[in-house]
């Protein structure tokens, strides 16, 4: 193969010619004192070049802008006659970055040499990767290097050092001299690499940057969606006649899976109640429901499938169903979704007539609530056979009630306090929020206090607020007494 003519830049090293044509002699000391200045000058050369790089990688903000100018430090620190950038991108091919020559024609044919090479590189380790049948692998093709030697020719004097970001080869720089008394010293070589290592620290700040702003972007949704999550909650409970209520929910991560509502089963008459057609006190006669739930999982897809939840649930409560039928409705609408997601819900569904002071209800698999009665100060579980929303598309709920007297008092809650883990590794388990609520209930005098009592407790045995890493949901209903 015929030797690509690569155009050698002035060497430091080559001989002046005298263009008198005159013979002068010099001594010893005068060779010496040129042999040193030269030596001299090449160096403050090569530092300046040095500096000159460094100096761009800390201003330029494009990494494509420092890219260009390696190649031509690359060639000028080393007294080469041509460079060029390889690197390696993330889908495992390799690509020509960057490519210095003297003058354009041979830059061009220098281009189109590289180009056919790595094309055919490509080929082969696409070749590979699909016979292996594994995402590509992110390897320089080992005959790269001999293939550029050969495209070049015996007459090119061909070098190259690696480009390695966090110890894994992503590039190679190559030198091309056509001097034949060209010599790959120990200087160059090192002086090659401090042009390598400053390419690999701009390549691994490129990519921090785009990693740091993907972050970013990802924090801007999950503020948004936090907030969104926030506003879908209730902002505070509702005023229900005879019943004094209380509710929190706290997320381990800024987006969660709890959920808990309070829905009134009629909005007509409160609609009506807002436009001054009905008295607040027989809007507050209103039957409300009272629910919680919780998605398997944490973050933002268990935020979305709450987010479904809370809107089909809220349309389902105006069918004025029994809570059985609706949770056997909700399940069935929520199935194909949630099968999809692989994710599913379990949700305690109950509804509270001020009138009859009635409470009816039904479980989806959640943690069964606890009742204080407050004539003989036990603690009750409230309770029915079913599955999880999601599991099973003709799954069958079962319809509980119960009589509520003043004093009885009742609390939701969610897995995160009975799940909650000491440093010991002990879990808090329902045993002991059973302990911890029978003690709110006779210590405290509101649903307030006993809401706060619990969280401290809970907070106080895993040693630290939101210490589990678990979401946290508590409802406090009791009934108030008829003084």
């Amino acid at each position: 193969m015929t030797a690509v003519p690569i155009p050698r830049q002035p060497s430091s090293t080559d001989k002046n010619a005298n263009p008198s044509g005159v013979r002068t002699e010099t001594t010893p000391v005068l060779a010496l004192k040129e042999l040193v200045a030269s030596l001299y000058r090449e160096q403050n050369k090569i530092q300046n070049l040095l500096s000159s790089l460094g100096f761009a990688l800390r201003s330029f903000n494009n990494l494509n802008q420092f890219l260009e100018l390696t190649p031509l430090m690359a060639a000028r620190v080393t007294d080469a006659d041509g460079s060029a950038l390889i690197l390696l991108k993330s889908n495992g091919q390799v690509s020509l970055e960057q490519l210095h020559c003297q003058e354009h024609q041979a830059t061009q044919e220098l281009r189109r040499l590289l180009d056919g090479v790595i094309r055919q590189a490509n080929t082969s380790e696409n070749q590979r990767n699909k016979n292996s049948n594994n995402s590509p692998v992110l390897l320089l093709p080992s005959l790269l290097d001999e293939q550029i030697r050969q495209a070049l020719g015996s007459q090119v004097r061909l070098y190259s050092t690696p480009v390695l970001v966090k110890n894994v080869e992503r590039g190679r720089f190559y030198i091309f001299s056509n001097d034949p008394d060209y010599v790959w010293t120990q200087t160059r070589r090192k002086l090659l690499q401090l042009v390598a290592d400053q390419t690999a620290v701009a390549i691994a700040n490129n990519e921090l940057t785009v990693e740091l702003r993907s972050k970013e972007r990802q924090d801007r949704e999950l503020e948004i969606a936090s907030e969104i999550q926030l506003r879908l909650l209730p902002r505070k409970c509702p005023k229900i006649q005879g019943v004094e209520l209380a509710a929190r929910c706290r997320n381990a991560d800024r987006v969660g899976g709890d959920y808990y509502d309070f829905i009134p089963t009629n909005y007509d008459q409160l609609r009506q109640t807002q436009e001054g057609k009905i008295d607040k006190q027989t809007a507050c006669c209103v039957p409300w429901s009272i629910v919680i739930g919780d998605v398997m999982g944490k973050g933002v897809p268990a935020g979305l499938i709450m987010t479904m939840t809370r809107g089909m649930l809220r349309a389902e409560v105006l069918n004025r169903h029994s809570p059985a039928q609706i949770l056997q409705h909700l399940n069935r609408v929520m199935y194909a979704d949630l099968d999809k997601s692989h994710r599913f819900v379990t949700l305690f569904y109950s509804e509270y007539d001020p009138q009859s002071q009635i409470l009816s209800y039904s479980n989806a698999a959640h943690n069964p609530p606890l009742m204080w009665r407050a004539s003989s100060q036990e603690i009750e579980r409230l309770d029915t056979n079913g599955m999880l929303i999601g599991v099973d598309a003709d799954s069958q709920y079962e319809d509980a009630k119960v009589q509520l007297k003043p004093g009885d008092t009742i609390i939701y809650y969610t897995d995160g306090f009975t799940d909650a883990v000491n440093p010991n590794g002990d879990r808090f388990e329902e045993k002991g929020l059973i302990e911890a609520f029978r003690r709110a209930c006779q210590q405290c005098h509101s649903p307030q206090e006993i809401l706060d009592y619990l969280f401290e407790q809970v907070d106080r045995f895993v040693g630290g607020e939101n210490s589990n890493g678990d979401d946290m949901t508590l409802v406090v209903m009791r009934v108030q007494s008829s003084e």
